[in-house]
């Protein structure tokens, strides 16, 4: 995330983010995250991880797990969730766009409703090609802009969500970015109806890192 680590907005956005969504989590993203860490093997870097909603997937599981968050806050609430699950997993402070790993690093690379924060979108997944092995793949459910009169309210909204929710853009075609990538083919890409505006519509999928 790119708000500065002491500012006071990002520090209330971490500590209201779980109560807020842990509906949602229990209801609708559930079965999307179970899609994200579905038959994992090797070396998984969760790329983003805010406040950890995706470890207790990982639990159990017998994977090298990493993980980086950029934010303080969010990080902080990550290593409890971690250590209250009893995860080892070896998490970093460092931003999508630098990622502290050699070439070639990791079979599965996840992001979860990450892409909306970062900076520069571009230069995230090519460092998501970069550290994966080829044919790793990369896993995602992501956000993004709207159709119709939905997309007309989140141009409106986002300036202000943006700057209360951990800038979070509303308006990114991700999709096309995940699609065009050359370092991946598409293994699944599908778009969900999920959410409610100006939090709606989800993409979904793989990709495959080529050789």
């Amino acid at each position: 995330m790119s708000t500065e680590p002491d500012d006071p907005d990002h520090r209330l956005f971490a500590a209201i983010y779980d109560p807020a969504t842990a509906l949602v989590e229990r209801t609708l993203l559930r079965p999307h995250r179970r899609y994200l860490a579905r038959d994992l093997d090797g070396t998984v870097l969760d790329l983003g991880a805010g406040t950890g909603a995706t470890f207790p997937y990982l639990a159990d599981s017998g994977l090298v797990l990493h993980a980086v968050e950029p934010d303080d806050h969010m990080r902080r609430r990550a290593a409890e969730r971690a250590r209250a699950l009893g995860l080892d997993i070896d998490l970093r402070s460092a931003g999508a766009t630098d990622l502290p790993y050699a070439d070639d690093t990791f079979d599965t690379v996840i992001a979860s409703m990450v892409f909306c924060t970062i900076g520069d979108p571009e230069a995230a997944l090519d460092e998501a090609a970069r550290v994966l092995r080829p044919g790793g793949e990369f896993r995602f459910l992501e956000h993004v802009a709207d159709d119709g009169w939905r997309e007309h309210v989140q141009h409106a909204l986002a300036p202000l969500w943006r700057r209360l929710a951990g800038g979070c853009h509303l308006t990114r075609r991700t999709a096309a970015l995940f699609a065009s990538h050359p370092a991946f083919d598409v293994v699944e890409l599908e778009r969900r109806n999920l959410g409610l505006t100006p939090v709606r519509p989800f993409v979904r999928g793989r990709l495959r890192r080529r050789a």
